[in-house]
């Protein structure tokens, strides 16, 4: 555990970055965020693939009180974020060689090309051409997260739909998202929201999350009731479950730059 305290980036709804000294220190510890969120109605810690400490602040806390809770969770925040560091160190590639989208079994190598507009071309032989009109991993993050949601419409799109006809439950429309915390929710008007993110995760655990929202449909809850018409539809529920949440270490960091 490091004694030091380290300077803090807290990012607000309308994404305008903040200076928040949250801590102060001869020692400072890099990769520590903090992002005020409007949805957010408490505040907590997760560590992100790579190692990346993001701590989500309700609007309205004060520094102390971020403060004192970041004190209470440094320990097991350093702990993890050391961890996944070391578990999979690939995922802090701002610019990556090669992109896995476990959902299609498939992956590209990255070749970079100076360009007017930003841009990916995924060509045949298996290469995907990222075009930026300046070599930055803000810029090339934009061009992949761009692409990515491009890919995952299509097929996020196809998949819902074929699982929604297999177990006999509609809804009206389909969202997309790029979240940092949920991989999908139903709305009361009948809603289906994924998280793109979902084009990293295996197949069964895709039609799993899909499966779990549909049955939003019936019951807006997790009653008893609820839980049963999942298993109903999916009788290894718990292990997939259990796989996404860890779900996010298949996540590169390129996705939340």
């Amino acid at each position: 555990m490091r004694s030091g305290r380290a300077r803090a980036t807290a990012t607000a709804a309308g994404d305008n970055p903040l200076q928040l000294t949250l801590w102060s220190g001869r020692e400072q510890s890099p990769g520590w965020h903090v992002r005020i969120s409007r949805r957010a109605r408490r505040l907590s810690m997760r560590v992100l693939p790579g190692g990346r400490v993001e701590v989500v602040v309700p609007p309205g806390i004060g520094i102390p009180a971020i403060e004192r809770f970041v004190s209470r969770h440094r320990e097991w925040a350093e702990k993890r974020s050391s961890e996944l560091f070391l578990r999979a160190p690939q995922v802090v590639e701002r610019r990556p060689e090669a992109v896995t989208l476990g959902l299609l079994d498939r992956s590209w190598r990255v070749e970079y090309h100076a360009g007017r507009r930003t841009r990916v071309d995924a060509a045949e032989d298996g290469v995907l051409h990222v075009h930026t009109s300046a070599p930055t991993d803000r810029l090339v993050s934009q061009a992949l997260v761009r692409w990515l949601g491009e890919v995952a419409a299509t097929h996020l799109a196809e998949r819902l739909e074929q699982v929604a006809g297999e177990v006999g439950i509609d809804y009206a429309r389909l969202q997309l998202r790029r979240q940092r915390t949920r991989w999908g929710s139903c709305s009361t008007a009948g809603t289906i929201s994924l998280n793109m993110c979902l084009m990293f995760q295996q197949p069964l655990v895709v039609r799993y999350l899909m499966i779990h929202e549909l049955c939003h449909r019936r019951h807006m809850n997790h009653s008893r009731r609820y839980w049963a018409l999942v298993e109903s539809l999916e009788a290894h529920w718990r292990a997939l479950d259990a796989e996404l949440l860890k779900g996010w270490r298949h996540v590169p960091a390129w996705v939340f730059p």
